[in-house]
């Protein structure tokens, strides 16, 4: 084992103090979080997997919750930047918002807010747009798509178009529920993503 990395584990000190390596923060909810997956199956834990070979200075912070809206992300993102000091935060929230009929002008207002934090903390930024169902109609779906490219442009981070959407329309990459795209579907998650994010990857640890 590396000396220094063994010093560090032994002093019991994170990850991110290891010189030269750089934390990459995912803030979502279920779609990232694995739910109804085994342990190492998600696009986030394939992502690190991924990382480790192509990019090795960097490793995957997933603080992702089932469940959680833009308002949970706002009140766990600071805490979260704090404790891991990311250079570079993916933020995948707002699928739950649309689910309960969220008003588009709130999940705007909190999207833009989790950008501005991160970037504040001298993070680059990743919108990552949520998959909304047609519950509400195409006018609200197409409302809340449309505002994750707005919100991207007005405040400096890069839109990542609907990662899920892609598996979402293939009964066979989706769990019983419908909802939750199961563990083949992971990989082409992942694949939506790294495209958009492979150009950020220069480690310059703080």
């Amino acid at each position: 084992m590396n000396y220094r990395l063994w010093i560090l584990l032994l002093w019991g000190l994170p990850g991110w103090a290891l010189a030269g390596s750089c934390n990459l923060l995912i803030l979502g909810d279920s779609l990232s979080s694995g739910y109804g997956l085994a342990a190492r199956e998600g696009w986030a834990d394939l992502l690190d997997v991924r990382l480790n070979r192509a990019a090795p200075q960097w490793r995957v912070v997933n603080a992702s919750i089932s469940g959680d809206t833009t308002q949970n992300g706002l009140q766990r993102l600071g805490p979260a930047l704090q404790r891991h000091h990311p250079q570079g935060v993916l933020i995948a929230l707002g699928g739950n918002d649309a689910l309960r009929g969220t008003p588009p002008t709130e999940i705007r207002q909190n999207l833009a807010a989790l950008v501005r934090q991160a970037r504040a903390s001298g993070a680059w930024v990743l919108l990552l747009e949520a998959p909304v169902l047609p519950n509400y109609g195409p006018g609200y779906a197409g409302a809340v798509a449309k505002l994750y490219g707005e919100v991207a442009h007005a405040e400096r981070a890069v839109h990542v178009p609907c990662f899920v959407c892609g598996v979402g329309v293939r009964a066979a990459l989706m769990q019983a529920d419908g909802i939750h795209p199961n563990a083949q579907a992971q990989a082409a998650m992942l694949d939506a993503v790294w495209p958009y994010l492979k150009p950020k990857l220069r480690c310059t640890a703080k």
